[in-house]
């Protein structure tokens, strides 16, 4: 075997992982396998999903050409028998990615290709780039088996890119009628999170309104894992992105064991739910692991979950242990009711002084402002605060205006409170250890790693999906794969209407309709299992190594599924922990 030589092994753009990994052929229900014979079934939502009262009526009116899809109910796709559900002629897709990338999302390009260029003669699909703006622009690229040859199983969104734009004005709206019916397009394919489907069961209603033909298909992604419900067993590129971040803490666990003398915070995505910081507690079993969901239940105050930290410290010094590793969510200062009342007064004087606010030289003057707009409880709250932190809450904002949760650097917070209770608690003898520490925050790292077997076989399965849904002309509808705790053969691919999972939230203009964020459930499975083991893992030294993600070897290293998954649907004896 010749050496390549090196100037030519630096000059290839695609490596011998990339090469390797795209040769992986994704496994997938039996019944996807060809769009011409897929079968048709329906049944109904289930009391999970039936909406009732105030919401039902709000929504009927909100959508009154496809609320009725509610009672139609659960389009079921099937190796034989019921309807054929697929038109006989040519079909012509369009695929948009919207939002945040999540491992998988090429695959899922990669699945409505497939069934849609293996159908009818003369059939096509047409991406978009850039995301939702992309549609209102026209910016297409014509996609076939040859154009995503390398994207294959390979993270990223950089086939079409991406945006958070919406297509919610009746501007817009207008708009992308326009473009879609100048393509031709039989259906719309949006692959995005809870936002993005919201705004694609907008736009399905507007486009039916109208008497538009183009069917609006949603498919479900996003890592933080907060899309879920009684047919939306876990998103796509949640198990990847988890897995990342599972072997960082892993391997800072091993350091934290190596040197014995940090206590290692790290704080990881999931602004809205802790399903991340959850999954990767049951995979790596640290210290201690905060679930912002169980703060708010307990109505925990900055002060106690402080005291709570460092009792667990105070309790390992004990034994003259003065390291560890603590996993606090992105999302858990929203939780803490004295916080979330602060951030809410915060947002108002902003949003109601914004013009005033921005003339102010600085952060001294805009927080002198804002204490004396605060009440006297948010004042207090503020003050307590760390500088940095302050300056965090008040110099940082989002787009719309508000407080930048998501750069607020709350293990650095958590860092500063438990450093000053410490040494008062070491200045009054009530605490013989001491307290080093490093900070880490672990997040677009998980984003656009190359998807596991299970997220590669998953978001394949949902692109056949969306597309049977596409032959199918189902508008309204998202692509749901279930039984995902079960090999793929015995999964069970299905159309569900969006707009039955959506409630009626009341914002600054009014009610709007929305797909709620999901998070943990205290009551579920996956966390009974978690609060069951973490008090062995604060007493001892409990790490367990995950490693990284394995795409190549034995089964029961590369077709693993999410241990809360398992646990939730029964299948957790099944797993090999």
């Amino acid at each position: 075997m010749s050496a390549v030589p090196l100037e030519t092994q630096f000059a290839m753009t695609i490596s011998a992982f990339q090469k390797a990994r795209a040769a992986y052929r994704p496994k997938l229900p039996g019944c996807l396998e060809q769009l011409g014979q897929v079968g048709v079934s329906y049944s109904g939502l289930g009391s999970e999903l039936k909406q009732e009262g105030q919401v039902a009526a709000k929504l009927a009116q909100l959508f009154p050409h496809t609320y009725h899809l509610t009672d139609k109910g659960v389009i079921n796709f099937t190796a034989a028998g019921g309807q054929v559900g697929s038109q006989n002629g040519p079909l012509h897709v369009g695929v948009v990615l919207s939002g945040g990338p999540a491992p998988g999302g090429h695959n899922v390009i990669w699945g409505v290709v497939d069934a849609v260029m293996n159908g009818a003669s003369g059939s096509r699909v047409t991406g978009f780039y850039g995301g939702p703006a992309g549609v209102l622009a026209g910016r297409t690229v014509n996609l076939d088996p040859r154009a995503i040859e390398s994207y294959r199983n390979a993270g990223g969104f950089d086939l079409l890119g991406t945006s958070r734009s919406k297509i919610d004005t009746p501007e817009k709206l207008a708009t992308c009628k326009r473009v879609l019916d100048d393509l031709k397009l039989d259906a719309l394919v949006i692959i995005g999170g809870d936002d993005s489907n919201t705004n694609a069961a907008v736009l399905a209603e507007y486009l039916a309104s109208v008497g538009s033909q183009v069917a609006v298909i949603g498919v479900p992604k996003t890592i933080d894992g907060d899309l879920q419900n009684a047919f939306v067993e876990t998103t796509f590129g949640f198990d990847s992105a988890v897995r990342v971040y599972a072997e960082l803490v892993s391997n800072i666990s091993k350091d934290t064991l190596s040197g014995r003398k940090y206590y290692h915070f790290v704080r990881l995505m999931g602004r809205a739910a802790s399903h991340i910081t959850m999954e990767v507690a049951l995979q790596t079993q640290p210290t201690l692991a905060l679930v912002a969901e169980e703060v708010a239940a307990k109505r925990q105050t900055l002060g106690a979950l402080v005291e709570e930290i460092a009792n667990v410290i105070k309790a390992r010094a004990e034994q003259g242990k003065n390291y560890g590793v603590i996993l606090v969510p992105e999302g858990i200062i929203e939780f803490i009711p004295e916080m979330r009342a602060l951030i809410e007064e915060l947002n108002g004087i902003i949003a109601a002084h914004k013009e005033y606010i921005d003339s102010l030289s600085g952060f001294t003057e805009q927080s002198e402002y804002m204490n004396r707009k605060l009440s006297r409880d948010a004042s207090y709250t503020f003050s307590s605060l760390p500088i940095d932190i302050q300056r965090q809450l008040l110099m940082d904002r989002d787009p719309h205006g508000n407080v930048a949760l998501s750069r607020v650097e709350t293990e650095k917070l958590l860092i500063e409170l438990l450093s000053s209770h410490l040494r008062e608690e070491k200045s009054e003898g009530r605490y013989k250890g001491t307290f080093g520490y490093q900070h880490h925050f672990l997040g677009y790292e998980g984003r656009c790693a190359a998807p596991t077997n299970f997220d590669a076989n998953y978001a394949y399965s949902l692109g056949r999906t969306a597309a049977a849904l596409a032959a199918s002309k189902a508008n309204g509808y998202m692509a749901v794969v279930r039984n995902l705790g079960l090999s793929e053969g015995s999964w069970q691919p299905s159309g569900v209407p969006l707009v039955a999972m959506m409630t009626v939230e009341e914002r600054g203009k009014g009610p709007r309709p929305v797909i709620k964020k999901t998070l943990v459930n205290l009551d579920g499975p996956a966390f009974k299992y978690f609060a069951k083991q973490r008090t062995e893992w604060q007493r001892g030294d409990e790490f367990r190594y995950s490693g990284p993600i394995q795409y190549f070897g034995p089964s029961e290293l590369t077709d693993r599924v999410p241990l809360s998954l398992a646990l939730e649907t029964g299948a957790g004896e099944d797993v090999n922990w």
